[in-house]
């Protein structure tokens, strides 16, 4: 992290009633990621929240 940029790894996923998925949004902890899925899961309306790992390369 010495070139000033910031790594965000950690993924928050949705995915709706109809299987589409779309990224909610990038953060630096799984904990941190994690607390935002579990926040907007607890919204329901028939939506699916979780956090995935971006690999080394930047692909999930």
């Amino acid at each position: 992290m010495n070139d000033g940029t910031v790594i965000l790894p950690w993924l928050v996923i949705r995915q709706d009633d109809n299987g589409n998925r779309y990224r909610v949004g990038r953060y630096a902890t799984k904990a941190e990621a994690q607390k935002i899925a579990d926040r907007l899961d607890d919204r329901g309306k028939e939506k699916l929240y979780w956090v995935e790992r971006l690999n080394q390369n930047g692909a999930r």
